[in-house]
């Protein structure tokens, strides 16, 4: 009897379930090395670092990121550090934490003799730099400064003409005029065409009468108003009495000097209420108030009459046609509060990441049997959640100490192409940094533990102050909408034959070429010397931007017929963010870019280079689906591009010290007991009342 064949399907499945069997008790069974093992492993992990460690002269690069203005931000610090009764304690009461504030501002320019109002228009990038060593000392201070000179002070100098910064100037330089900045209400924030507040001219006694018709226009969120502030800037619908059966004329929103409180008795005016917005998550050093107006009359010349006047006659003169236009130049000249937020929001990154950082060097946890414990630094996890934000946080550094230059240049030049870009890409930094800040505030915070649970080691106070620039100066969802509008514009008039302006000036080239089908073999080199050639790793960023463009101009398009403008762009909503977003993310990558190729030292040079590899990688990775799903980048490419960030993350870990010592924060400053360098716990411990042994 012939004997049946076997059957190889019943063979293979015995042989694959005895490797299942074999990988199973693998997994189930200790792997167990000797110690010669371990040290063999010590070895040549070592060897590894120190072929990967750069050599970084900290005191170079530190020049070369704090610029010229380093001398009167180290004069700021060091007078704090010389007042301790001027430091803002851990635990403060709301209305103690107000006056304190104010004593800092005043002490700063009465005592210290720092004038940052004299440099809102003649040096802003001076101006800029002493806000954020201001807003390193206390973020509340920064913020009272920023409500005195750049949006009080700023709107008489910038709106108004010569009169008004004749009468004014040295008052609100000296501090003898503390002032408000009346713009959002109740119903309106962001819409600031949508304000409701009047002023009314009247012309029998050549005054406009400033009233709130309702309770919705209630001025909100006033800075400075609750308790200090003596006038205000009030934002309102300029109506002019007309003959006709209308009765009065709207000209569109015009800003005012309001005084609202008494120059001797600072008792509150006729007519004005005055109301205190309370206790809120953060920044109670600012005295955030809320003003209703019933008809309070102001002379004429209290109209900010730069883009529009009234004669005594009642006639309105603009040189500009329009509400709109007038409103757009308006909007124009109070730009600078945004470039503020932007660069200071970078330099709270700095002091949070500075913390995080020095405290994963200094802790240690586990390690490998019968040997030390090692930093956590050390580990894949937490070199993942504090790499990547390190690199970013110099790659703001660079975006918007750009930014602040451009400005600077704006303001001198008053070109209305300079105008326009400062205007964009004050807003797209601003929503991308604050946003990016925010959510890394709390990364840092899990990064150090239960330790970064104290509230004297910052994290919370920083988040809680921190967190509000995502939503004044413009909520960062409405400027992203901002900065996709004026992609859209820009790529039309490319079509149209217009001229692209320097902010938006690749999209010519990627417009023409980076639209093409990706190159078959391009998306499959993973060398890392491709990988990290600044011209690959831009592409990428402008390919993304271009691609995001091209299909939610279509989208847009395919939409506006059956759902009109509104109703198109709003279902595409989420894709003009990420459009927004991604534009800008190019825009920081360039400018790293540039900053690694003119820094002058060689050792500066090739630590940054390092830094602005793993930026750029990280992001890449980070929407590597979107480069997957039009074949831009390849699996093997992919692939590498993980495995390189992850290194790169490593290497970046073994400098990581001395790239926060290039902030060059005081240890005075940072004020955070893990962050102090050497005898950390020991000032821990004491700050809660243990005696040193």
């Amino acid at each position: 009897m012939q004997k049946p064949s076997p059957d190889p399907t019943a063979e293979e499945d015995s042989h694959s379930a005895v490797r299942r069997i074999e990988l199973l008790s693998l997994h189930l069974t200790p792997l167990t090395i000797s110690p010669d093992d371990y040290r063999q492993i010590e070895r040549l992990e070592c060897a590894k670092a120190a072929a990967a460690k750069l050599n970084v002269d900290t005191k170079s690069l530190s020049s070369y990121m704090r610029g010229k203005h380093r001398e009167i931000q180290d004069q700021v610090m060091d007078y704090f550090n010389n007042r301790p009764d001027l430091q803002t304690p851990v635990e403060i009461l709301k209305d103690d934490h107000r006056e304190l504030c104010m004593r800092q501002l005043t002490g700063l320019v009465r005592e210290a003799g720092i004038r940052p109002f004299r440099y809102v228009v003649e040096d802003p990038a001076k101006y800029f730099a002493i806000l954020e060593a201001v807003g390193s000392v206390d973020m509340s201070l920064g913020i009272k400064m920023g409500v005195q000179y750049s949006l009080w002070g700023g709107s008489v100098i910038n709106l108004g003409t010569k009169k008004h910064k004749v009468k004014y100037f040295d008052g609100i330089d000296n501090l003898e005029y503390p002032g408000c900045f009346a713009m959002t209400e109740l119903h309106h924030g962001s819409n600031v065409q949508g304000l409701q507040t009047m002023a009314t001219f009247d012309p029998i006694t050549d005054e406009f009468v400033i009233d709130t018709p309702n309770d919705g226009a209630i001025k909100w969120w006033i800075g400075n108003a609750a308790v200090h502030g003596k006038f205000a800037t009030v934002f309102a619908k300029l109506m002019l009495p007309t003959h006709d059966k209308r009765g009065v004329s709207d000209m569109g929103v015009h800003a005012f000097i309001v005084p609202i409180r008494d120059m001797k008795t600072h008792q509150t005016l006729p007519g004005i209420e005055i109301n205190d917005c309370g206790h809120k998550v953060g920044l109670n050093g600012v005295d955030n108030g809320a003003l209703r107006f019933r008809s309070v009359r102001i002379p004429r010349d209290n109209l900010l009459n730069r883009f529009g006047d009234v004669s005594r006659d009642g006639k309105y003169t603009s040189g500009l046609p329009s509400i709109n236009k007038r409103f757009a130049a308006t909007l124009g000249e109070l730009v600078g509060g945004r470039v503020g937020l932007a660069y200071s929001s970078g330099s709270v990154l700095k002091i949070a990441g500075t913390i995080a950082i020095r405290y994963s060097l200094l802790r240690q946890q586990f390690g490998p049997p019968k040997q030390p414990e090692v930093s956590i630094l050390d580990y894949q996890s937490q070199q993942h959640k504090l790499m990547p934000m390190l690199a970013s946080t110099y790659a703001f550094h660079f975006a918007t100490l750009h930014l602040v230059e451009k400005y600077s240049e704006m303001k001198k030049t008053h070109d209305e192409q300079l105008i326009a870009d400062v205007h964009s890409l004050s807003a797209g930094l601003k929503a991308y940094v604050t946003s990016y800040t925010a959510k890394s505030l709390s990364i840092c915070r899990e990064a150090c533990g239960g330790h970064g649970y104290a509230a004297v080691n910052r994290f919370g106070s920083l988040r809680n102050d921190h967190d509000i620039f995502q939503t004044f100066e413009g909520d960062n969802t409405v400027l992203l909408q901002q900065v996709a509008g004026d992609l859209l514009k820009q790529y039309k008039e490319k079509f149209q034959g217009g001229t692209l302006s320097v902010t938006w000036n690749y999209l010519r080239e990627s417009m023409n070429s980076y639209l093409s089908q990706p190159n078959p073999v391009t998306a499959r080199w993973e060398s890392e010397d491709h990988l990290r050639d600044p011209k690959f790793q831009l592409d990428a960023f402008r390919y993304r931007t271009s691609r995001l463009l091209q299909s939610v101009a279509v989208r847009l398009r395919k939409h506006s017929k059956p759902l009109g403008s509104f109703g198109a762009w709003n279902r595409c909503l989420n894709h003009l963010l990420t459009l927004a977003e991604s534009h800008i993310e190019s825009v920081i990558l360039a400018k790293f870019i540039e900053a690694v190729q003119n820094c002058p030292d060689a050792s500066s040079r090739a630590a940054l280079k390092l830094v602005s590899d793993l930026y750029a990688l990280d992001r890449i990775w980070k929407d590597i689906g979107t480069y997957r799903n039009v074949d831009y980048v390849a699996p093997n490419k992919a692939k590498a591009i993980h495995k390189l960030t992850a290194y790169l993350s490593f290497r970046v870990r073994n400098i990581a010290g001395e790239l926060v010592d290039a902030f060059d924060i005081p240890g005075y400053v940072t004020r955070a007991p893990i962050a102090m360098q050497s005898d950390a716990y020991s000032q821990y411990t004491q700050h809660v009342g243990f005696n040193p042994l």
